[in-house]
């Protein structure tokens, strides 16, 4: 943005400034005081558990081991509308994440969607629906996740036990490491799910098999091979097969909610689950509610049961053998059967916040990797959540993909850092960004960005170095950290008369010469703001360089945060007012409020800046404490009668009630 001034900043101690800079956040977050940037706690799962919204987006249960089972992960995400975009993507060689937006009517009535290894098929929200067709797994196909989708109606009239048509939901033969999860199955032609021969390594969890005969069906083969867990499923309004498993070699069943048998008087072919053949089966917890023959054996199987719920049942509760123990497969959370009735009626079938979750590194190497493979013109959050570890490369995302989600995935925002050390005097003050948004609805949580070009140690005329650039409207930065000298911090728009909204929470900012700055809108709130000493007993730095256009009422707000320096007294301004380029249309508008200020701040804390008066500015205080408050001639305060205009929410709000603040 500017030439830095002539005097460097000292050099920190230590081995380069990411270490200074995490020697400076824990003196930032140990203040303690209101508005402090005191990281938040990620809080864990422990392992093999959900989180408290009772799912997970990595497979658990026997489709998680041999390798486990990722889909499409590594793949290129893609919105499917309609028939023809599904099939050709569920055929492709390559990995897929298909998204699957609204209701897919498949025709001809009955027909398969055929999918290929290395998929993820995924219902948008609760809109992803297949009506009248069926996803279908050839022999040999591996490594598929189906997840969120309603797949209904492909029932022919009259055809109660399905004989005439082979109308599934799902169907796989000779298949392994599949994983289907919080879908919901109804009124189908034949099976609602059909698992067979020898097929190897799956899970079925929290799904819904509704209005229907033969619900879920295992095997179709003398060999014992299968292994499958089968979790917080709920069987309502189904006959049989709930499910039926055939010469499984494990089949683990926990936690499913069978409720609202159909109750058709038939003596045998009415029931609940069936270990058949020479299946070992376990069954854990679960709550049967009306049902008849809740659980069955064949001699020749084996079927262990603990702690279920029987309510209103009658015929059938075998139980002979020793069959497994589950645990020397993998770990898993035993929720008690009384509660099984709330969670899975609740937390099964399609859910609005699945998503798209893409891991970094795990799915992709890199978070370019996983912005890169968001479709464009995104019209769903997609969530890229980075693991902790420090990534030392450039990141951009364009305007072309909006509502993406970065989030860190660490106890501690400080865990997950993304830096680079470009000056601007090697691509201008846009090509030093570390991080460049120019899409629309972007949020950052629990990470930290940072430009850690050391400036003391070269001689340069282009010394800015952005951590953050951002241009797009609607961002939203959580318990997020920026380290950096000059320039730090630049929220922009598009182009001057563009309006763009920045709204940042709980979080810590650093820097020296106009560490915050450029034209956006920005409401910075219960924060920590950084003033960093570069050693002179006159001048340090300016915190803020606003550029706001003249037709834009609000410009940065700090409110109820904290700034702190280890700077001399008196040798910081609050800001200066840019003009871009000598632009008269660009007039900073930077109010400070309720926010403690230190000794360091000058008691004439506004400065001109390249021939533009700051007076000509919008510069102004509102009930600032701190011994950096004192009042001074040169230090306008906001009336009162105008503090109730100059809020958080009207700052934000824009033509569309944008109010992220709200959301606690």
């Amino acid at each position: 943005m500017t030439q830095h001034l002539n005097s460097k900043r000292l050099q920190r101690p230590g081995s380069g400034k990411v270490l200074a800079a995490v020697l400076g956040l824990v003196a930032a977050l140990s203040l303690g005081a209101i508005g402090q940037a005191k990281a938040a706690t990620v809080q864990k799962a422990p392992a093999g558990q959900a989180h408290a919204d009772r799912w997970s987006d990595r497979a658990h249960g026997f489709a998680s081991l041999a390798g486990g089972t990722t889909g499409g992960a590594g793949g290129k995400v893609v919105t499917v509308t309609d028939q023809a975009s599904l099939a050709k993507y569920a055929a492709a060689e390559e990995p897929y994440v298909i998204r699957v937006s609204g209701a897919i009517a498949v025709e001809p009535f009955g027909s398969d969607i055929v999918v290929t290894s290395n998929k993820t098929i995924i219902g948008v929200g609760a809109t992803g629906e297949i009506v009248h067709g069926e996803l279908h797994l050839n022999p040999g196909t591996h490594n598929v996740i189906i997840r969120n989708l309603t797949i209904r109606d492909s029932y022919v009239e009259g055809d109660w036990d399905g004989k005439t048509t082979d109308f599934d939901a799902i169907q796989m033969d000779t298949v392994d490491h599949v994983w289907i999860d919080h879908n919901r199955f109804e009124h189908m032609g034949d099976g609602l799910l059909d698992i067979r021969k020898d097929s190897q390594y799956v899970t079925v969890s929290y799904n819904q098999f509704r209005s229907h005969n033969k619900a879920f069906g295992i095997g179709w083969t003398t060999n014992v091979l299968t292994q499958i867990t089968i979790d917080h499923n709920w069987f309502t309004g189904t006959k049989q097969r709930n499910p039926s498993a055939d010469n499984c070699a494990y089949a683990h069943l926990y936690n499913n909610y069978l409720s609202a048998q159909v109750a058709d008087g038939d003596p045998v072919w009415t029931y609940g689950n069936w270990s058949r053949g020479r299946t070992k089966m376990v069954i854990e917890s679960s709550y049967y509610d009306g049902v008849q023959h809740p659980y069955q054996a064949d001699a020749t199987a084996e079927l262990v049961q603990r702690g279920s719920i029987l309510k209103h049942t009658s015929g059938r509760t075998d139980a002979w053998g020793k069959a497994f123990d589950p645990r020397s497969f993998y770990d898993y959370r035993l929720d008690p059967a009384a509660a099984v009735p709330a969670l899975v009626s609740r937390f099964s079938g399609p859910q609005q916040r699945i998503g798209v979750t893409l891991h970094v590194p795990g799915d992709y190497p890199t978070v370019q990797a996983a912005v890169d493979a968001v479709p464009d013109q995104n019209a769903v959050p997609v969530t890229i959540a980075v693991a902790p570890g420090t990534y030392r490369a450039k990141v951009y995302i364009p305007a072309t993909k909006p509502k993406i989600v970065l989030q860190g995935t660490g106890q501690d925002r400080s865990d997950t850092v993304i830096v680079y050390d470009t000056p601007a005097e090697y691509g201008g003050s846009t090509g030093s960004a570390t991080v460049r948004i120019a899409a629309n609805d972007v949020t950052a949580r629990h990470l930290t960005f940072s430009n850690d070009f050391d400036e003391a140690a070269v001689e340069l005329k282009g010394e800015q170095a952005l951590a953050m650039k951002t241009t797009g409207d609607r961002i939203v930065f959580e318990d997020t950290a920026f380290l950096g000298n000059q320039d730090t911090l630049m929220t922009d728009s598009p182009k001057l008369d563009v309006i763009s909204r920045v709204y940042i929470r709980d979080s810590y900012i650093e820097g020296d010469v106009d560490f915050i700055y450029g034209r956006a809108t920005t409401v910075i709130e219960r924060s920590v703001i950084r003033a960093l000493s570069r050693g002179s007993d006159s001048n340090n730095g300016y915190i803020t360089a606003a550029s706001t256009w003249t037709g834009n009422p609000y410009g940065f707000l700090i409110t109820r945060s904290r700034i702190v320096s280890d700077a001399p007294d008196r040798t910081f301004h609050l800001g200066r007012p840019w003009h871009p380029g000598g632009e008269p249309a660009a007039v900073a508008q930077v109010l400070i409020r309720d926010t403690e200020l230190p000794a360091a701040v000058k008691t004439s804390p506004w400065t001109d800046m390249s021939g533009f008066s700051w007076k000509d500015a919008r510069f102004a205080e509102y009930r600032n404490t701190g011994p950096g408050a004192a009042p001074s001639a040169d230090r306008p305060q906001l009336a009162a009668a105008d503090a109730r205009t100059y809020t958080v929410t009207n700052y934000l709000k824009g033509t569309d009630d944008w109010a992220p603040h709200a959301r606690r």
